[in-house]
C-alpha cells in the first residue's frame, strides 16, 4: 500500500487548560509536583474554579506530538475521541487547522464530555497535571481507521492509554495493523506513574509490538526498577530497535542495539513552562526518521523543538518548526 502519511498518532484527545501556580497551591490541592494525576468530574470542576486565570489549547501528549510533526512539514493523522460539545469542536478545528487528518467518530448519545487536562505551571517551569479523561477514555479499536494506519510510515502510541482497558485494546489493534502492513510502531512511556502502574504489561507490549521507544530518564528507571541509568538503557536496547531517552538539561540519548549517541540539549534563554517538552522532542525525532535522516540529526531536531516549546507557556510551538530547523541547518 502506498505511504500517504508520515505519522499517525493514537492518544487521549484532551484540551489543555494552563495556569500559573506555586508550590503552596499544589500542596493545598494535594497535587504531586511534576506528575499527572487522573481526576473525576467533581474534582475537575472544583480545581478549575480554584486555578488562576488560564489559557486553553488542544492537547494531549500524542496530539501535541502530531502538531509538532506537522509544523516540521510532516503529513500527519490523529486518532482520539472527543464528545459532541464545545471543547470537542475546539479540539477538532485546532488539529485540522494545522493540517492534521482527524476523522475519529465523535462521541454521540453519551453525556460524557470532552476530556481536559488542568495544568498548573510553577515558576521553575515544572508542570503538574490533573487530567479528567472524559470522552478520551472511551476510545476503542472500532475508532481506528485501518486504512490510515496501513498508509502511515510510523504509528505512534501514547502510553497514557494504558490506563484504560479499551485503550490497551486499541493499542494492540493499531500495532497489529501497522506491523502486518510492514510499517513501524512507536510508543512513548508518557509518565513515571503510568510505568509504575503498568510495568509488566508495558514490557510485554514493547516486546511483542514496538519498534521505537520514547521515554524520559524517570520513566526508563521505573521501567526496569533501577537507579542505574546506563543499566536501564542497556536493558531497553535489548528490547527495541531504537530508543530515545530525554534527560532534561543533559540532553538526550539515542540508543540502538549496537550503538549509543548523546545529543546535547538546545540552548534556551529561560525555561518558562516544560509542558509539551517531551512531546515536541518526539515530534522532531519522528519527523527526522520519516525523512530518512541520521538518528543524531533526528535527536537534534527533537532537542530544537523541545527548546522552543519550554521558552513559552503552552505545549505547542509558536513558530514554524520547519523554518526553525532550516535556519539551524538541520533540514
Amino acid at each position: 500500500m502506498t505511504i500517504e502519511y508520515d505519522i499517525t498518532a493514537v492518544g487521549h484527545a484532551i484540551v489543555d487548560v494552563l495556569a500559573p501556580s506555586d508550590d503552596g497551591f499544589l500542596s493545598k490541592h494535594d497535587l504531586h509536583k511534576g506528575s499527572m494525576t487522573l481526576i473525576d468530574t467533581h474534582r475537575a470542576l472544583s480545581l478549575s474554579e480554584a486555578m488562576a486565570d488560564s489559557e486553553m489549547a488542544s492537547g494531549g501528549s500524542a496530539g501535541n506530538t502530531i502538531s509538532g510533526a506537522a509544523s516540521f512539514g510532516a503529513k500527519c493523522a490523529y486518532v482520539g475521541k472527543v464528545a459532541h460539545d464545545g471543547l470537542g469542536e475546539f479540539f477538532s478545528k485546532d488539529l485540522k487547522k494545522m493540517g492534521v487528518e482527524f476523522r475519529t467518530p465523535v462521541l454521540h448519545d453519551d453525556p460524557t464530555p470532552t476530556g481536559r487536562c488542568l495544568i498548573n505551571v510553577t515558576p521553575d517551569g515544572q508542570r503538574t497535571m490533573a487530567t479528567f479523561l472524559g470522552a478520551a477514555a472511551l476510545i476503542s479499536p472500532k475508532d481506528l481507521d485501518e486504512e490510515i494506519i496501513k498508509a502511515s510510515q510510523i504509528t505512534y502510541l501514547e502510553g497514557y492509554l494504558f490506563d484504560t482497558p479499551s485503550g490497551r485494546e486499541t493499542f494492540a489493534k493499531a500495532a497489529q495493523v501497522a506491523r502486518s502492513s510492514g510499517r513501524k510502531t512507536a510508543i512513548t512511556l508518557s509518565d513515571g506513574f503510568v510505568v509504575n502502574r503498568w510495568r509488566d504489561d508495558l514490557l510485554a507490549f514493547i516486546d511483542r509490538h514496538i519498534d521505537l521507544v520514547f521515554a524520559n530518564e524517570t520513566e526508563l528507571l521505573a521501567l526496569f526498577q533501577t537507579d542505574d541509568f546506563f543499566k536501564a538503557l542497556r536493558y531497553l536496547r535489548g528490547k527495541t530497535e531504537l530508543a530515545f531517552v530525554t534527560r532534561g538539561a543533559e540532553g538526550s540519548v539515542v540508543a540502538k542495539l549496537d550503538d549509543i549517541h548523546t545529543i546535547a540539549a538546545s540552548p534556551v534563554d529561560k525555561v518558562v513552562d516544560t509542558t509539551g517538552a517531551g512531546d515536541q522532542y518526539a515530534a522532531g525525532v519522528l519527523f527526522g526518521l520519516t525523512q530518512g535522516l541520521h538518528v543524531t540529526v533526528c535527536g537534534q531536531l527533537g532537542s530544537l523543538a523541545a527548546a522552543e516549546v519550554i521558552g513559552h507557556y503552552g505545549p505547542r510551538s509558536q513558530v514554524s518548526l520547519k523554518a526553525l530547523a532550516t535556519e539551524k541547518g538541520l533540514i
